[in-house]
């Protein structure tokens, strides 16, 4: 079974999201949106295989992560994956959430950082 297929989103901590957000658009050429900013890759050699990584900065006293930083994992198939995360013992932190771009979930890694799973729907 494929498990992370590709980084899905870097997500940060700041003071001001919005001021943030309007910098890099700004100084860097972001083209943003109300989630930060969305990358567009192609998935596949065969160039039709659209994919995307999202940049994403949180409040700086955002409970959604807890350290400075948090990544997003991009799966295939999160379901049977979760289920063998738990076999494997590691811990689910939470229940999956399903919204119209994709399903996630969030797991601890070996040292108890937070990270999060995402599998897209494309």
């Amino acid at each position: 079974m494929k498990r992370v297929t590709g980084i899905g989103g870097v997500f940060f901590k700041c003071k001001d999201p919005k001021a943030t957000t309007e910098w890099y658009q700004k100084h860097l050429g972001l083209d943003t949106n109300p989630y930060g900013a969305t990358f567009e890759w192609y998935e596949k050699a065969d160039s039709t295989t659209k994919a995307q990584t999202q940049w994403t900065p949180f409040a700086q006293d955002s409970k959604y992560f807890d350290k400075d930083f948090m990544i997003n994992y991009r799966v295939e198939n999160l379901e049977a994956l979760v289920e063998e995360l738990k076999k494997e013992g590691v811990t689910i932190v939470d229940k999956m959430e399903t919204y119209d771009y994709g399903k996630f979930i969030h797991i601890l890694d070996g040292e108890g950082n937070k990270i999060q799973l995402w599998e897209a729907i494309d």
